[in-house]
């Protein structure tokens, strides 16, 4: 099977399954909220909803009076040191009155792009704020990291600007909320492309946003993998999917709230079929909480953008479920072109805070891993078990509940100066992947083995070259290699591995954890095959395998030892823009741990690194040293001067 028409299946299996949430013993109340959790967890702000909200600081720097409403241009922070600009739209006289959150689409000018809206709706009666994104309008932040500059590191952070943008959000309900302008109790949300994915994702995050109308921002996973219109979206449409799940369900926890989808017929972002199959799908769910008229699809003939039909939609919608009016479409007026100017609506009049930290928020939102303080290996089972727990929650949860029988198969033996043995097995029910044994002499001999795993460049026959890490080392060994996805038979070509690293993603897997998840199946067929001595079974790994190597070992348990050859220093570590180098990323395992801490909690197992050891491994070395016993450190130029 081919690497895409695997993604393409495992989408169409998760879009299938969607709405996920309708079956359930629990009342929807109940239920919803348990999942919301998760999306928080998944969306990277549970950390700071957990914590005390910090002082917002709000400074209005402008005020504006118009004929019927004014302008405030104003800036708070969401975190300190994390500011958000803004414009607030008040109607004249307004108390308590029904409120919408506008957030921007990714256009340059962000809040100067998109007045004519927050005008029209404060024309409405509705009190309306503006807030630019962290990449464009007032504030510079990176919004398209992997999307554009190579951060597939943000996977294994489980970092998404998705996560800053719907805190912002979130912050800004607290600011309104303050306001008496304001009812806290009819607030709404909306906004374009960018904006209408925060729209959605700021609904599921939070229920004090009451209606929702979300533009040009729908589509199943099914089809962004199948039309690989994931290749033109922002790193913020999709949170980091550890959970597999649907963007229809994610959208689910909004039930029963009322909803207005609003979309183009002829988007390239979002394939219209996959629109109305997602409003089917998520149809469903509303029908089931008997709320079915709470949701609705509006659409126009045109490109990805509002048209003037979707935009009186909108206007009819939150008039009806935040004022309570009942306004026939024709009696409602689309915008009517006044524009302001840029210097109008600016808010940091004086160039923007010294404390700004939102240009590297990436950097630091998602609290990382730090290396745990172990000194004693009871403290060391301990951790080591917990770190399992969370990976297989949140970085491994795609494997296979049972795992499936590798089902080892001796495709030949053969001599070749020595006896060689070539097998296969499963690894998923899709995949059949490769592995060979080469023994000593010339008969099958209990020894002690080293699995190699080969890299995307290696040939099925490296195991033989002198490229191998195992040229020349360990004899009387037993030499083999395992072929993950990408590698020997199954590879496929650079120029797809950036689509094939975000479409991975999308579907809660990387090219790495999926190549983890070979090699366990590996190490089974290994020993179903018998033949080696399975108590001395080791794995090796260069490079981008390294890690892989480390992961396996550390899930498998029973590996003897890891031999690790130019191991990346971090799995924090920015990517080629093209995505052509290591695929070392795994979802949100920087919360949890990085690579040399797994080195070091697979402690007694032996850790033999060839040739230059990053920095970052001495954690785990003085960890070995502490603990000493039966655990083995080596470091060495090359594999020939080692022998356990």
């Amino acid at each position: 099977m081919h690497i895409h028409d695997y993604l393409v299946q495992v989408a169409e299996d998760i879009t299938a399954a969607a709405p996920r949430f309708i079956q359930n013993e629990k009342s929807w109340d109940t239920y919803r909220q348990e999942k919301q959790q998760q999306f928080h967890t998944i969306l990277g702000i549970d950390y700071y909803l957990s914590q005390p909200r910090t002082p917002l600081n709000p400074r209005i720097t402008q005020v504006h009076e118009r004929d019927d409403y004014r302008i405030e241009c104003l800036y708070y922070e969401s975190l300190p040191g994390l500011y958000v600009v803004g414009n607030l739209y008040v109607p004249n006289g307004a108390s308590a009155a029904p409120t919408i959150l506008y957030q921007c689409g990714h256009s340059v000018t962000q809040k100067v792009r998109y007045q004519e809206h927050a005008r029209r709706f404060a024309q409405l009666g509705f009190v309306v704020m503006v807030i630019d994104t962290v990449q464009y309008g007032e504030t510079f932040g990176h919004h398209h990291g992997v999307y554009r500059l190579g951060y597939f590191n943000w996977l294994s952070k489980g970092y998404s600007p998705a996560a800053v943008e719907t805190w912002n959000a979130i912050r800004a309900l607290d600011y309104l909320e303050t306001r008496p302008e304001v009812d806290p109790n009819r607030i709404g949300a909306t906004g374009n492309s960018g904006g209408g994915s925060m729209t959605w994702s700021l609904m599921s995050a939070d229920d004090r946003v009451k209606v929702g109308a979300p533009s040009c921002s729908t589509g199943t996973i099914a089809s962004h993998v199948r039309e690989r219109t994931v290749d033109y979206h922002c790193d913020c449409t999709f949170p980091v999917n550890a959970l597999g799940w649907e963007m229809i369900d994610y959208a689910s926890l909004c039930a029963p709230r009322p909803v207005l989808i609003a979309s183009a017929e002829r988007d390239n972002l979002f394939a219209i079929d996959s629109i109305r199959d997602f409003y089917t799908r998520l149809k469903k769910l509303y029908e089931h909480v008997d709320a079915a008229d709470n949701l609705q699809l509006v659409t126009h003939p045109g490109a990805h953008g509002y048209a003037p039909n979707t935009r009186r939609s909108i206007s009819q919608w939150f008039l009806k479920h935040l004022q309570g009016r009942e306004t026939p479409y024709d009696e409602i007026a689309d915008c009517d072109g006044h524009v302001e100017q840029e210097a109008t609506l600016k808010a940091y009049i004086n160039g923007n805070p010294p404390n700004d930290r939102s240009t590297d928020v990436h950097d630091w939102f998602i609290p990382k891993a730090q290396p745990p303080v172990i000194i004693t290996p009871q403290e060391l089972a301990q951790t080591r078990e917990q770190v399992v727990a969370n990976l297989r929650k949140y970085t491994f949860a795609h494997f296979p509940d049972p795992m499936p029988d590798p089902q080892a198969v001796k495709e030949r033996e053969y001599l070749n100066q020595r006896l060689i043995v070539d097998f296969n097995y499963t690894s998923e029910t899709q995949w059949r992947l490769h592995g060979r044994l080469l023994y000593p002499g010339e008969e099958v001999q209990e020894l002690p083995a080293v699995m190699e795993l080969l890299n995307p460049e290696d040939s099925r026959r490296h195991v033989f070259g002198k490229t191998s890490m195992l040229s020349g080392a360990l004899r009387g060994w037993i030499h083999g290699s395992l072929a993950p996805r990408g590698t020997g038979s199954t590879a496929w070509s650079s120029y797809q591995q950036w689509n094939l690293r975000r479409s991975a993603a999308l579907v809660g897997r990387t090219i790495a954890s999926m190549r983890v998840l070979d090699t366990l199946q590996g190490l089974r067929a290994i020993r179903q095959l018998g033949g080696i001595d399975t108590t001395r079974l080791y794995l090796a790994g260069r490079g981008e395998m390294a890690v892989v190597a480390l992961y396996a070992a550390l899930l498998d348990g029973r590996v003897a030892g890891v031999l690790l050859k130019d191991p990346p220093a971090t799995q924090d570590e920015v990517s080629a823009i093209d995505g052509t180098d290591m695929a070392i990323e795994m979802l949100h395992c920087l919360k949890y741990t990085d690579a040399p801490y797994v080195a070091g909690l697979l402690w007694p197992a032996q850790l033999v690194f060839v040739g230059h050891t990053p920095a970052t491994y001495q954690w785990a070395a003085d960890l070995y040293a502490r603990l000493q016993g039966e655990g083995g450190w080596w470091r060495v130029e090359t594999l020939t001067r080692w022998q356990p």
